[in-house]
Order: C-alpha cells, then sequence, then structure tokens
C-alpha cells in the first residue's frame, strides 16, 4: 500500500488512464467486429464504409496513446488486405 500522498495520487491516475484506455481498446474492437461481419457477410459497400470509421477510430487510439501508432498502421493494412480479397473474389465471380 502506498504511503505518501504522491504514490496515492499516482495510484488514482494510473486506475482512471487504464479505465479509459480499457473503454478506448473495447470501442475499437466493436468497430473491428462490425466491420468483419460486413466482410463476412459479403456486403463490399457497407464494408468500405465501415472501414472508414475503423481508420478513424484507429488513428485516434493512436494518437491519443492507447495503441502504438505502428499498431495501428499494422491492423489497417490487414483489415485494408481482407477487403482487397473479398472484392477480388467478388469480381472472380462476377
Amino acid at each position: 500500500m502506498a504511503h505518501s500522498l504522491s504514490a496515492k495520487k499516482r495510484i488514482r491516475q494510473n486506475e482512471k488512464r487504464a479505465m479509459r484506455n480499457r473503454a478506448r481498446k473495447s470501442a475499437l474492437k466493436t468497430e473491428i467486429k462490425k466491420f468483419l461481419t460486413l466482410v463476412h457477410d459479403r456486403d463490399i459497400s457497407a464494408a468500405e464504409e465501415q472501414l472508414k470509421k475503423v481508420y478513424k477510430k484507429l488513428d485516434r487510439t493512436a494518437d491519443q496513446g492507447t495503441i502504438h501508432k505502428n499498431a495501428a498502421a499494422r491492423k489497417k493494412s490487414r483489415l485494408t488486405a481482407r477487403l482487397e480479397k473479398l472484392k477480388e473474389t467478388a469480381a472472380a465471380h462476377s
């Protein structure tokens, strides 16, 4: 248990930041799941719109320091690849 006032304050700050980061990550995961559901349902136009929202959420979360900017870039790259693969298969079947 912390004894000094500064250590107690640090504990309070850490708890608040952890809650904030957890909420941001949870919201991010929700947006990604919505995108992946649309990809699974083969809804290309809606998936493209959702991908824009995911991009915005990823960039914002990285800017706020909750996730690393390279992690955000990696996720964006992988999600974009998923969408492009869906477009290719849709074009091949048309």
